[in-house]
């Protein structure tokens, strides 16, 4: 409870106010770049702004005025080279009105327009409308070549590789970037008697940038050392800059990054985040540069160093973490030495609580050092594990006696439920014995009447007709096999219902031989298939059970298994011993027989053993249930499954059969012991 605040409310305030400090300074670092970018953009302006007002005032001076109405070209000339170097631009040209140059600033003494290899049409001009405010204009280079053909060697700009910036397969940049005014020159009729055109070329002005930046970041205004850059873009491609590439060679040539390109140049948004210049990271600002016609044709850059501040900012923020800790360490020695009064005397107790759980019944606290309300807890909880102690003893002498009273009972219960289960099943399994013996008597007695009058008038046909009776012997004898066969079914029921008249005698028998003999009898049938026989025939015991009736129940399995296999398969016979003990101490024998067939579906498992089920259009449904009943004569059991379900990795049916095992005497060979009735 001491330590609570310190180790929990502390420490989620130290890491708010780091979260709201690192949030807060970098807030701090994109405003004063957004307004570096604003004193960018303000000169910038001021300066096309000039470009413009420079020209406009050129084209309305009297001077050129008179030059031109004299028709002075080497007047005009050296006019239009004074303005040039007083105003600062790269160019002043003066056309006529439809467009051809009648001189500029750069043309020499001994040059006149006509000897200017140029187009017979200035395809930079423009209309004779001009306003005189000035623009930027994206030209290619024979546009500017047709302006200033001296400015040609600051027109190629090759492309340096860039980290990030969008694939390109161009190697150079030789378009031109300009600020540009055209203004009309009047005559004393008010009509345009020239078009005076001055300008600026971006590229490669080196002058313009360096002074931009010492307006936006002065010698002293960055502090921790960190230096800030400015730049002029054509489209992505850095065309006049500060920006080092290395030491003293500046970054022309290089081009920014797509994520800034695509949010500028693509989305016209102003870019303001850190962003990767060049070789380094930058606190940068860039927006969008446009045309006349209101294009995107480049950007303005402006941006400091990012990682003195981030190092600052890092300092700032391990500084109050710092602080934090040193406090959270002090106030906690002193609120733990101030809080051991209090939970010294509750920690015996814990301890004494422990103890006590432990087992240690006789644990007390004992005399404790503080007299307050503390000390007066500590006693009276001696006092109540007193208390305690003896009403545990107490009680466990009741739990005792009722414990054994309830075993007792529970034991004299489990025995009246064991032995109920018991007659409630055999009651229901000799009412269900006794309806189908009522049922098969009744059948049988009103069977065997009409069959023994079939049979009796079979025999007087054939003693009447004698030889005349031959061609229908084949019809009289299948009338034969099928009265036969309504006499088994017969019998089979009753033998069912009337387990103890049809029963045999218990003898020992060599379930392998059983299995052996049983596929002798199917021969027949395995001899019109492609069914493999395969044999693991390893029980070495030998089962109770009367050796016809195991026949019976084998050849049933046998004949069913075939059955599943029409077109084909394995049929494995496999017995073990089985380690489990019977009821009466005696071990068991297991045989299975499998078969590759399709296998039991859950419908069939569910009424498999029922009488009358059967899933053959030729069955009486009464094979399984017969078994079911012979096995359980003998105290076995049969179960049908699945192959799947035993591990064997193949489709298929496996039925099981358990028996008993019948003892043999070691001086007793198994063929000389006396049957015995089951």
């Amino acid at each position: 409870m001491a330590l609570l605040p310190l180790l929990v409310v502390l420490p989620l305030l130290v890491a708010a106010l780091v979260i709201w400090g690192n949030a807060a300074y970098d807030r701090l670092l994109i405003t004063k770049v957004r307004s570096d970018l604003a004193v960018a953009r303000g000169y910038f302006e001021q300066v096309l702004g000039e470009v413009g007002s420079g020209t406009q005032g050129v084209g309305a001076s009297h001077a050129l005025y008179q030059a031109l109405t004299r028709h002075d070209l080497s007047a005009l000339q050296g006019l239009l080279a004074r303005e040039r170097t007083r105003l600062g631009f790269d160019f002043i040209n003066l056309y006529q009105p439809d467009g051809q140059l009648i001189t500029a600033d750069w043309l020499t003494a001994q040059t006149t327009p006509a000897a200017v290899h140029r187009p017979a049409r200035d395809t930079a001009a423009i209309s004779p409308t001009g306003t005189g405010q000035a623009s930027l204009a994206r030209l290619e280079a024979d546009e500017l070549l047709a302006l200033a053909p001296h400015l040609a060697e600051r027109l190629h700009i090759p492309l340096i590789a860039t980290r990030g910036a969008v694939p390109t397969t161009r190697n150079i940049e030789d378009r031109a970037l300009v600020m540009l005014s055209t203004t009309p020159v009047y005559g004393s009729d008010g009509n345009i008697q020239a078009l005076l055109r001055g300008g600026v070329l971006l590229n490669q002005n080196l002058p313009l940038i360096d002074y931009i930046n010492r307006i936006v970041y002065p010698d002293g205004s960055l502090p921790f050392d960190s230096h800030g850059t400015a730049t002029l873009f054509m489209d992505d491609v850095r065309i006049t800059t500060n920006v080092r590439l290395f030491q003293d060679q500046r970054a022309i040539g290089t081009r920014v990054s797509q994520a800034v390109r695509n949010a500028v140049l693509g989305n016209g948004e102003t870019w303001l985040d850190r962003a990767f210049v060049v070789n380094d990271w930058y606190i940068s600002a860039y927006e969008p540069l446009l045309d006349g016609r209101g294009e995107r044709v480049g950007m303005l850059y402006v941006g400091y160093l990012e990682q003195p501040f981030r190092y600052v900012k890092y300092g700032m923020l391990a500084l109050i973490v710092g602080i934090f800790l040193v406090v959270m360490v002090l106030a906690a020695l002193f609120s733990v030495r101030w809080a051991r009064s209090i939970f010294r005397p509750l920690e015996q107790m814990n301890q004494t609580m422990q103890r006590v759980e432990d087992g240690e019944t006789s644990a007390r606290v004992g005399p404790v050092a503080a007299r307050d309300e503390i000390g007066a807890l500590a006693s009276h909880f001696d006092q109540l594990l007193d208390v305690i102690d003896d009403k545990t003893r107490a009680l466990q002498r009741w739990a005792d006696e009722l414990d054994a009273k309830v075993n007792e009972r529970t034991r004299e219960l489990a025995q009246s439920n064991a032995s109920l289960q018991q007659a409630q099943q055999q009651l229901v399994k000799s009412e269900k014995l006794a309806a189908i013996g009522q049922l098969t008597a009744s059948v049988a007695h009103e069977i065997n009447n009409p069959i023994a009058v079939i049979q009796g008038n079979l025999d007087l046909m054939r003693e009447t007709l004698g030889s005349q009776a031959a061609p229908v012997n084949a019809e009289l004898q299948l009338l034969d096999q099928q009265i036969d066969r309504m006499r088994l079914i017969v019998t089979q029921l009753l033998q069912y219902a009337r387990p103890t008249e049809y029963a045999g005698y218990v003898e020992a028998v060599d379930v392998n031989r059983a299995l052996e003999d049983s596929l002798v009898l199917v021969a027949h049938l395995l001899a019109h298939t492609h069914i493999e026989v395969e044999r693991d025939l390893q029980a070495t015991a030998w089962a109770g059970i009367n050796r016809q009736e195991l026949q019976q129940i084998v050849i049933n399995l046998l004949i069913n298994a075939i059955q599943a296999m029409p077109g084909g398969g394995r049929l494995r016979l496999r017995t073990r011993n089985r380690s489990e003990l019977a009821a009466d101490g005696r071990t068991g024998v297991l045989i299975e027989i499998s078969d590759t067939g399709p296998g039991l579906s859950p419908k069939v498992r569910e009424r498999l053993f029922r009488p009358f089920f059967t899933t053959k259009n030729d069955g009486n449904g009464l094979g399984l249930w017969i078994s079911v009943g012979l096995v359980e004569r003998y105290g076995g059991s049969i179960e049908g499954l699945n192959r799947e379900e035993l591990g064997d990795g193949v489709q298929g049916a496996t039925f099981r059969v358990w028996l008993l095992s019948e003892p043999l005497s070691p001086e007793t060979p198994a063929a000389s012991m006396e049957p015995r009735r089951a």
